[in-house]
């Protein structure tokens, strides 16, 4: 019943457009009543993003079983889960982000589900580098480094409708997170690397990433107190892209 709403309510966002289509329409249209539908789906919003539930479940239950001697790695493959996830129905998944480009609700949305994967990841890492301190602090700057990575391949792959093999853009972008983050805490710091500052506004620092083992510039990234993290993700994810 959950598909057949799903199915239902994408049908008519694609026919009516999401501001004019109500859960009535919904209902109607999947032949069941108006508490079959909130049963399943606190809003219409929900309904736009039906798998992402179950998609949070499994990374919950996959991190819960993962190998601590990898905590970068364990997330990278967490956020993999994602990826399988959007990939299993290319057609739906390329639907849903035109339309959720369109539509200011749903990427707010969209915003709030990213931020609930980021927080499984970065719980994951702050269980096993420290609750409080840098532990903290590299657990938040991590799990936000393979979320951005995650959903740059991604996005590549929406963008193109679906064409290809999502994998290839997401491997390359977790491997350069892997390749930063891999080292264990404790490790050296390159001696007077290059810094490339990301913006000069006043502003609190909120993170600082350190290269591999090519020329050693750091990335540093600050934003002014309460920037939104999505502004966060988007920043940083430019400065990576003109470096």
């Amino acid at each position: 019943m959950r598909e057949v709403l799903a199915q239902a309510a994408f049908q008519l966002f694609l026919e009516r457009g999401f501001e004019r289509t109500t859960v009535d329409d919904i209902v109607a249209r999947a032949g069941v009543g108006r508490r079959s539908f909130f049963r399943y789906f606190p809003s219409k919003e929900d309904a736009v993003f039906p798998d992402h539930e179950r998609c949070l479940a499994e990374m919950t239950e996959f991190l819960a079983a993962a190998d601590d001697g990898d905590p970068v790695g364990a997330v990278s493959d967490a956020a993999r889960i994602v990826l399988r996830m959007y990939a299993a129905n290319p057609e739906f998944s390329v639907q849903r982000y035109r339309l959720t480009r369109e539509v200011p609700g749903l990427r707010t949305y969209e915003l709030s589900v990213v931020r609930r994967y980021e927080q499984t990841l970065a719980g994951h890492l702050r269980s096993r580098f420290g609750e409080d301190g840098d532990g903290a602090l590299r657990a938040e700057v991590i799990a936000a480094s393979v979320v951005a990575a995650h959903n740059n391949g991604l996005r590549l792959w929406l963008r193109s409708g679906g064409e290809g093999d999502p994998e290839v853009a997401v491997d390359h972008a977790l491997a350069l997170v892997r390749e930063a983050w891999g080292r264990p805490a404790a490790s050296a710091a390159p001696a007077a690397p290059a810094v490339t500052e990301v913006s000069a506004a006043p502003a609190v620092p909120l993170a600082v990433s350190g290269g591999g083992d090519g020329d050693g510039e750091v990335v540093v990234m600050v934003a002014r107190k309460g920037t939104p993290m999505w502004r966060v993700v988007q920043q940083i994810e430019a400065a990576v892209g003109e470096n």
